[in-house]
């Protein structure tokens, strides 16, 4: 997920800061009005986290 945050950092002109919460506000919007999805995107989103971590990117 990090490089996601680097790419709206360096073509938004948003803090990463800003970046990370407009990403975990998308995350909410769908979860929201796509319920259906909800599984699908905390599972796509766990699993950067894990690869984030481990070094690998999103």
């Amino acid at each position: 997920m990090q490089e996601i945050i680097n790419r709206l950092v360096a073509e938004a002109g948003i803090t990463a800061e800003q970046a990370a919460l407009s990403l975990e506000t998308i995350k909410n919007y769908v979860k929201e009005k796509f319920p259906m999805l909800g599984g699908a995107v905390d599972n796509m989103f766990a699993s950067q986290k894990g690869e984030d971590q481990q070094g690998g990117s999103w």
